[in-house]
């Protein structure tokens, strides 16, 4: 298996609002290529206890030969299952928990599952291939109305009537699972703009991506259930990549009485990441702290 390319996002930052100390017990909900895994695992030391999970298998099997020595422990689960986790370890709270919503740079080049659009493999975009759908045959059973409904809901995609129409009219010819081929449908579905930031197929495989992987909910989930195993104290971070995620986070937090949210803006990428890993410039931090009995 080849070697992790995923710059972890918001590293020193991460490390910063979690308040990471040697000896604590932290949870890193998101695996990803184990970049935040290893920034937290050199603080804790040999006396802390890091709990890292991911619901790709395969992000858990290439991170295997870099835990080395260290005191990780591993476990595929999906981050909205963390209390379920800690209770077959025998944890009872933690002091911080991170998820890292965005997609792994691995993920994108793994051109077996589609996440790219230059991916000549199959529309698949499922972080665990074991359960659920591909996106491509979830497009095969949606009507041209509930398939432009999802991809303006999740995707908050303004072309999502015309998209869903070319994809429909392609289907009547024949199978349509190719992820580039569903990435030029696409392409061609939108005005041709010179200085256009994003590929025009983003939106739309964020739309199918959420749906396929049930993000909303897990990550609705997670912030409803993390809290509750947070010591006094503890913190719970979240790095979003999109308005969807990023909304629900925000007013979560904000609106938990169990936390004491951050009170300034989220914390973004510096210009300095941004030129060493673009795919930071998207990205934003928040947290809330576990409130103690009284706190108001």
């Amino acid at each position: 298996m080849d070697p992790t390319c995923h710059l972890p996002v918001l590293k020193d930052e991460v490390i910063t609002c979690l308040g990471v100390k040697a000896g604590q017990t932290i949870v890193d909900g998101t695996l990803g290529g184990g970049g935040h895994t290893l920034a937290i695992s050199e603080v804790l030391g040999n006396s802390g206890r890091l709990i890292s999970i991911d619901r790709d298998a395969t992000a858990l099997d290439r991170f295997e030969p870099l835990r080395g020595e260290r005191s990780i422990q591993l476990a595929q689960a999906n981050f909205s299952n963390i209390p379920e986790v800690l209770d077959v370890l025998q944890v009872q709270e933690v002091d911080g928990v991170l998820l890292d919503l965005g997609l792994s740079s691995d993920q994108l080049a793994d051109h077996s599952r589609g996440f790219s659009f230059h991916s000549k493999g199959p529309l698949d975009l499922r972080f665990d291939t074991s359960e659920g759908e591909p996106a491509w045959r979830l497009m095969e059973r949606l009507s041209q109305r509930h398939l432009a409904d999802l991809l303006y809901e999740f995707g908050e995609e303004r072309l999502s009537r015309r998209i869903a129409t070319a994809i429909l009219a392609r289907l009547q010819v024949g199978p349509l699972q190719e992820a580039a081929e569903i990435a030029g449908i696409i392409e061609q579905v939108y005005p041709r703009f010179p200085k256009q930031r994003i590929h025009p197929a983003t939106r739309s495989f964020q739309a199918l991506r959420i749906a396929v992987n049930d993000e909303l909910k897990s990550l609705k989930l997670a912030l409803s259930r993390i809290p509750d195993r947070l010591a006094v104290g503890g913190i719970l971070a979240v790095i979003s990549f999109h308005s969807l995620e990023d909304r629900m986070v925000k007013h979560t937090i904000r609106g938990d009485e169990r936390l004491t949210p951050h009170s300034g803006k989220a914390i973004m990428a510096s210009e300095e990441e941004i030129v060493r890993n673009p795919r930071s410039r998207s990205a934003r931090l928040r947290w809330g702290i576990r409130k103690g009995d009284g706190d108001e």
